[in-house]
């Protein structure tokens, strides 16, 4: 027999006074509640309880083995509570990788504010565009923007989408113009955005379409899009930039959107994290904590 269960059945014996009632709160039958008892009893060697046909009364060993007992029951609830709570609270430490502007605008302050609400809560945060093998790398969450590629062996989760606005500074429209369609663009100074080596086209929805693709054409090439915005309020091109990074600059009329009524292009953000039976709870509580990003990016 498990001496744990048998030490379980024989306080709460001694508490209620009575093998009957200890088998009822336990919902075993008395004589299984009596096989407890003399498994213990044989074990140490020692009577741990007188009992008569009215009353039961412990001996001099029963009362100091009951004492322990309580003891040792309470410590294993303890315990239990430990890792019911290692289980269910988010702690340690949580690794994320995240597009660098992305992370710093919106990411970060959710996770920020996620590890104020959990004091054991570790957080260790990358900040850059290279794309890594989460896996490979050990990290638990990663946020990426667009199309993603094979993603065996992960979990994802679609979070926001960020919606994609053409704009340009007053000067720049006052002295070239201010594009009503999208064919306009092509007489247009655009501030490129440069990744990878590799040219980003500006998209935009056509109804029943894939989306339409036009490719810039300027003479600024930047592989940051905050370096765009600041470009382009200076009045050196349009750009197409994410409506989160630029929304200041749109309310302060540092920059002009323009193509009213042309449908934005949304780029979905997802959360990705390894496959595994169970979610770990701080995993679990920070993709939750990013249900909240939409917001955060307009």
């Amino acid at each position: 027999m498990d001496r744990l269960t048998s030490m379980a059945v024989f306080v709460r014996a001694v508490d209620l006074g009575s093998f009957a009632a200890a088998a009822d709160a336990l919902e075993m039958s008395g004589p299984m509640v009596g096989k407890h008892v003399r498994f213990l009893e044989e074990r140490l060697g020692v009577r741990l309880l007188n009992r008569t046909t009215r009353r039961q009364s412990l001996t001099e060993a029963g009362q100091a083995y009951y004492e322990r007992c309580r003891a040792v029951l309470s410590e294993a609830e303890a315990a239990d509570a430990v890792v019911a709570d290692e289980l269910s609270a988010p702690r340690g430490r949580l690794r994320v990788t995240m597009p660098a502007l992305l992370g710093r605008h919106c990411i970060a302050p959710l996770l920020m504010k996620l590890a104020r609400k959990y004091p054991h809560l570790e957080l260790d945060l990358s900040f850059g565009d290279p794309i890594a093998d989460i896996i490979e790398a050990g990290y638990d969450l990663a946020i990426r923007t667009g199309d993603l590629d094979d993603q065996s062996g992960l979990i994802t989760r679609r979070i926001a989408s960020q919606r994609m606005v053409v704009c340009g500074a007053r000067s720049y429209l006052r002295a070239n113009g201010k594009p009503k369609s999208l064919d306009d663009l092509a007489a247009h100074q655009a501030i490129i955005y440069r990744r990878s080596g590799r040219v980003r086209p500006w998209l935009f929805p056509q109804a029943d379409q894939p989306a339409r693709e036009i490719m810039p054409s300027g003479r600024l090439r930047l592989d940051d899009m905050e370096a765009i915005a600041d470009a382009a309020a200076q009045g050196m091109g349009l750009a197409w930039l994410p409506y989160w990074l630029v929304r200041e600059r749109l309310n302060s009329g540092a920059l002009v959107g323009l193509l009213e009524g042309q449908p934005e292009f949304l780029y979905d953000c997802h959360a990705l994290w390894p496959r595994s039976p169970r979610i770990p709870p701080k995993v679990r509580a920070a993709v939750d904590a990013l249900a909240a990003l939409p917001k955060l990016m307009g």
